[in-house]
């Protein structure tokens, strides 16, 4: 098992002039700087357009050995009527060259909008179209669900049966599934304050250390929001907590303070 944590991106104007990056770096450094202050990085450009191999190449080669990205899958998968009509824009994602991140590619996340429903068959039909490998490398796949519609123990069984985890999300705006459905944890912590300087409180980091701890032990950590009977233990799980959202200029400081923490 282990446990990364991270941040959104790593291209932020506030962050530079020393609130995160130091005052100078170039903006063609900051991925390699980035990658090594946190563990993990999820990256949102992927979400608005499609980008070339040697991006991703390129990418893998900027970050140290252990490093994960995680991927948003394209919102021309998500962002639609019919999910299960998204199989074209699936491939399209999957095979513009992401296997090149190698053994650095972490989770798929699938971010859907808030408007988006529970539609039973529909939502299975689009699960059906996530892909287990490309190019030889397993894929993980995470969903994020944002309509309290999909607050239902049907949709928790569905994602569990398709061995796809539901995203974390400790947000205001949208509804919290806490429900574990994969082997792997998808946290998403949304709720960061500008006036903390780590975004969360030293109280509040602790907490959530504890929470990654039961996480990657295989528990389902007690204060969370489940909407369908917990499974029993597994041996162990991967993790990946994102700070996200919320005051993003407190991001890296929020995910060092946890870091440090674990």
């Amino acid at each position: 098992m282990s446990i990364r944590v991270g941040i959104g991106g790593w291209t932020y104007e506030p962050w530079r002039d020393g609130v995160f990056f130091p005052k100078g770096l170039s903006q063609a450094k900051e991925l390699a700087y980035a990658s090594r202050q946190v563990t993990a990085i999820e990256v949102n450009g992927t979400y608005y357009s499609g980008f070339k191999p040697p991006t991703f190449a390129k990418w893998r080669d900027e970050t140290p050995d252990g490093f994960v990205l995680t991927l948003k899958a394209s919102r021309f998968c998500t962002n639609r009527k019919v999910l299960a009509e998204a199989g074209d824009s699936v491939n399209r994602f999957v095979t513009q060259g992401i296997s090149e991140l190698g053994d650095k590619l972490g989770p798929i996340l699938w971010q859907f909008m808030a408007t988006k429903k529970f539609d039973p068959d529909d939502f299975g039909a689009f699960l059906k179209l996530l892909p287990a490998s490309q190019d030889g490398i397993a894929l993980r796949h995470a969903v994020e669900v944002r309509h309290d519609s999909f607050r239902v123990p049907e949709f928790v069984e569905m994602a569990r049966a398709a061995r796809v985890a539901l995203v974390f999300a400790d947000s205001r705006k949208y509804p919290t599934l806490a429900d574990v459905t994969g082997d792997f944890v998808y946290a998403r912590l949304e709720d960061a304050k500008a006036g903390v300087e780590t975004g969360y409180t030293a109280a509040e980091l602790n907490r959530w250390a504890r929470v990654a701890r039961s996480w990657a032990a295989g528990h389902s950590p007690e204060g969370l929001d489940y909407v369908a009977p917990t499974p029993a233990p597994a041996k162990s799980r991967d993790v990946f907590v994102f700070m996200i959202n919320g005051a993003k200029e407190r991001a890296p400081a929020a995910a060092m303070g946890l870091i440090s923490r674990l």
